[in-house]
């Protein structure tokens, strides 16, 4: 039904829409196309489904669980013929002269004689790992990690090079 204003407007041979209702009006097309809502729905579903899956917590090298991406590689290893003091003392100093130590900390749960070091640099956090691998040599992990989950290898790569640089002098 046209309004009244329309009607008056309406000249003879002119054809006028016919609307009885906004279902019938064509704006939300032909419904042979409801799938694409149905589609839209899935996709959405299975995005969310990979966000989730993708989050999670991660271990560090101090035996600690943090927010972050699992399944990238964030950690660097070395090893040296150093006791686990010297090193440990070398990464303490490293950590400090780039940025500032969190935390240091010794695991006494464990077999070897195990000490980390914990700091921020460069707005990332930073986790050293120090355990004597043998009576001469020391293993050194390095881990690092973005504030938004994500790894940072370049990063623990230099840590872990000054550390080495640091035992030699």
């Amino acid at each position: 039904m046209l309004s009244p204003s329309l009607q008056a407007r309406a000249e003879p041979g002119f054809i006028t829409p016919k609307t009885t209702s906004f279902q019938d009006s064509g704006l939300d097309g032909p419904s042979e196309f409801a799938w694409i809502s149905l589609m839209k729905t899935t996709i959405f579903a299975i995005l969310l489904g990979v966000v989730l899956a993708g989050a999670g917590c991660v271990s560090t090298v101090d035996d600690r669980k943090t927010a972050g991406v699992p399944f990238i590689k964030d950690r660097v290893e070395g090893r040296y013929e150093r006791s686990v003091d010297q090193v440990a003392e070398a990464a303490k100093q490293v950590v400090t002269s780039n940025g500032v130590l969190v935390n240091e900390s010794t695991i006494y749960n464990q077999t070897n004689n195990i000490k980390t070091v914990e700091g921020k640099v460069n707005q990332k956090t930073v986790w050293v790992r120090i355990q004597a691998v043998d009576p001469k040599i020391t293993s050194v992990t390095v881990q690092t990690r973005t504030s938004g989950g994500g790894s940072d290898l370049d990063l623990a790569h230099e840590m872990e090079k000054q550390i080495a640089l640091k035992l030699v002098q």
